[in-house]
């Protein structure tokens, strides 16, 4: 792992280039709404890959995200492609859990995410060789083990990470370098956008994720999404 900011970048790039464009992979890229994925859009971009681009609607964003989708969409010139769990299912779901559920009970948290999320995701992933994430090691324990690259056994297909070993301090001066614009939530104290029942705002000297699932403990504070298979 480099420890230099140009290093980590050119090397992000380069896997990219390798490891997607050298084996012409058809590849989709997942976004959040947040910094690390308009990072990752660009390397991408800069690695001269072919890629698509998807989004989970959950219908619980913000204003701010659905709004920062389409200001990154004009500012790439991309198409962002929207996935989202049918209404009968949605509807099922908020029969059984309720408005508050999902604090009470963290398997009923953890349902609210797979279906709003992860049924959504199998389809955004379904006739892809590997997807593209901004998942990065400095996030939370929860991620220390990431790669650069990874084979996804839960959708059984290769997953690269190309910000892995990004710091937060670097993916702000990446932003800044390329006046990259920000999710409005970012100026109001948000570190790490989700829904919007499940984020807040942090404090000072708190973890960047400490405003996602805030009652739950450290260790359990994923969707699913990016689990990965222990070595």
């Amino acid at each position: 792992m480099s420890q230099n900011y140009e290093v980590k970048v050119a090397e992000a790039i380069n896997s990219l280039k390798e490891l997607v464009g050298a084996k012409a992979l058809k590849v989709t890229l997942a976004f959040s709404h947040q910094n690390e994925d308009a990072v990752a859009i660009s390397l991408a971009k800069r690695a001269g890959i072919d890629f698509d681009l998807f989004t989970l609607e959950t219908h619980k964003l913000f204003p701010e995200s659905l709004a920062y989708q389409k200001e990154i969409e004009a500012f790439f010139g991309v198409a962002i492609k929207s996935f989202n769990a049918s209404d009968e299912a949605i509807k099922t779901l908020e029969t059984k859990v309720g408005e508050y559920g999902i604090y009470d009970d963290i398997n009923l948290r953890k349902e609210c995410c797979h279906v709003r999320k992860l049924i959504p995701l199998a389809q955004a992933l379904k006739g892809y060789d590997g997807w593209i994430s901004g998942i990065r090691i400095a996030q939370s324990i929860t991620r220390s083990d990431t790669k650069l690259v990874e084979f996804d056994g839960k959708f059984e297909l290769l997953k690269f990470n190309p910000l892995t070993y990004f710091s937060d301090e670097e993916v702000d001066r990446y932003m800044a370098e390329f006046a990259i614009p920000q999710n409005g939530l970012y100026a109001k104290g948000f570190k790490s956008i989700g829904c919007q029942p499940c984020t807040r705002a942090i404090k000072e000297g708190e973890d960047i994720r400490a405003g996602r699932w805030w009652w739950e403990n450290p260790e359990h504070k994923e969707c699913g999404l990016h689990l990965h298979q222990k070595d």
